[in-house]
């Protein structure tokens, strides 16, 4: 084995990103990977970010469903991603050596895959639900991080580029719908559209979904996207702070405004301690500043806050749903609880106690399909997985991780098939890129 690894290494084209604090092993020379992958994986982000279950289902491809075929549960993004890896890993020369490279270089990251895969085994053998979420949800973000080890600066500003312009269309797609009160891509469960809910779907399918992945993606523009200048991100700031407001995510504004708010604050004090102030900037702030609330008064009265003001009134039972979740536990035993209850039991329980519309958290919901010890073990995986990804960004991460901490809290989010978490990882890794340091012999501002 060390010697396939060892043979894998030195097979590699020159590291795609050096560590932090460390000089590649050799000097780069062209891309570190064919075109075919490098447009491949923008293809990737590109049908991750802008192909939503509503859109699909108008194809005939049931991916949001609970029948139909199998194979339609895995998203098309997911696909590709595959294609693209083995792609990659015949052209490499030995498919075997370029797995162990690029585990090698995220051996945090593979090690969520090899949990993913082996509980994917294990729910597929004890017949439980969860087999789509653990290949959507966990496999596939592994999947991309460890190919985008070895991508080059161009491919990750394309996907930066892709992420910019998909989320502009998501949003002004949002507003379209709220102005026309039309759904152009409505979430649909096995082709039933939920009238009562006219929340704008945009591109990214459920209403919860969109909030959550335009917070991070606001959180992402405030401290990260340094390639783009300021107006520009402020203007992008404003565009996807009004479709947040659409999409009625309570969470997810409070999470934006809090954490935006204590960020926009210590930098403020930080750029007033360093006694460098435009005089044209802080009129216009100043400006900006008196208008606001005009702004906002405007908005209230043409109720533009409508939705989410009867989001916070009435919540269809989801506070309710929090509390109810725990009475669960009390029906098991401990010996279920560290192996997995009775699914049939769980369901009735969960129809009982009103939880039809899901249980709204990740690790109770996890500990109750899943059990303790797998529940556990994922935990651990991801944990070590965010660590990794964090590690190759530049310091401002710690806003965007926090706010999706938070907000992975509010929803079964994990727990279910969902591909917000390999969307955080792109914006993540393409919006924080840190910058190559010049002129300092031995030292990479891009971590490996």
């Amino acid at each position: 084995m060390a010697a396939i690894r060892g043979a894998a290494r030195s097979a590699t084209p020159a590291a795609g990103w050096a560590g932090q604090g460390q000089a590649p092993t050799a000097p780069r020379t062209g891309n570190s990977v064919d075109w075919v992958t490098g447009y491949g994986l923008v293809a990737v982000v590109a049908l991750l970010f802008s192909i939503s279950g509503g859109m699909l289902w108008l194809v005939g491809y049931n991916y949001d469903g609970l029948t139909g075929n199998p194979a339609t549960k895995i998203h098309p993004s997911t696909y590709l991603l595959v294609l693209m890896f083995a792609w990659r890993a015949c052209t490499f020369g030995n498919p075997v050596g370029y797995t162990l490279t690029i585990a090698d270089r995220r051996p945090a990251t593979a090690l969520l895959a090899v949990m993913s895969i082996m509980l994917l085994v294990v729910v597929i053998i004890r017949q439980r639900p969860g087999m789509a979420g653990m290949i959507d949800t966990f496999v596939a973000a592994a999947l991309l991080v460890m190919m985008l080890a070895e991508a080059d600066e161009k491919t990750f500003a394309r996907m930066q580029t892709v992420v910019h312009a998909v989320m502009t269309v998501n949003a002004l797609l949002a507003l379209f719908e709220f102005a026309t009160k039309t759904l152009v891509f409505p979430y649909r469960l096995d082709g039933e559209v939920f009238m009562n809910d006219l929340r704008s779907t945009a591109l990214q399918g459920h209403p919860l979904s969109n909030a959550t992945i335009t917070s991070i993606y606001v959180l992402a523009l405030l401290s990260g996207s340094k390639s783009l200048s300021m107006p520009l991100r402020l203007g992008l700031i404003g565009l996807q702070c009004a479709a947040l407001v659409v999409f009625g995510g309570r969470s997810a504004m409070v999470t934006t405004i809090a954490l935006g708010g204590i960020y926009l604050l210590f930098s403020g004090v930080a750029y007033l301690r360093r006694g460098r102030i435009s005089l044209p900037g802080a009129a216009l702030a100043v400006m900006l500043a008196s208008l606001l609330p005009v702004l906002v008064v405007m908005l209230f009265s043409y109720g533009f806050f409508d939705a989410l003001l009867e989001r916070f009134v009435s919540d269809s039972g989801s506070a309710n749903a929090r509390v109810e979740m725990f009475e669960l536990f009390k029906h098991f035993e401990p010996r279920d609880l560290i192996v997995g209850p009775d699914i049939d039991l769980i369901e009735s329980l969960r129809r009982i106690n009103g939880l039809e519309q899901g249980i709204e958290n990740p690790i109770i919901r996890l500990l109750l399909y899943q059990g303790a010890f797998f529940t556990l073990l994922l935990f651990f995986g991801f944990v070590l997985f965010m660590h990794e990804v964090a590690r190759r960004c530049h310091p401002g991460i710690w806003l965007t991780m926090l706010g999706w901490l938070i907000l992975l809290n509010t929803s079964e989010s994990l727990a279910s098939k969902t591909t917000l978490m390999t969307k955080f990882v792109v914006i993540a890794l393409a919006l924080y890129r840190p910058v190559k340091v010049a002129g300092r012999p031995g030292a990479q501002g891009v971590p490996r």
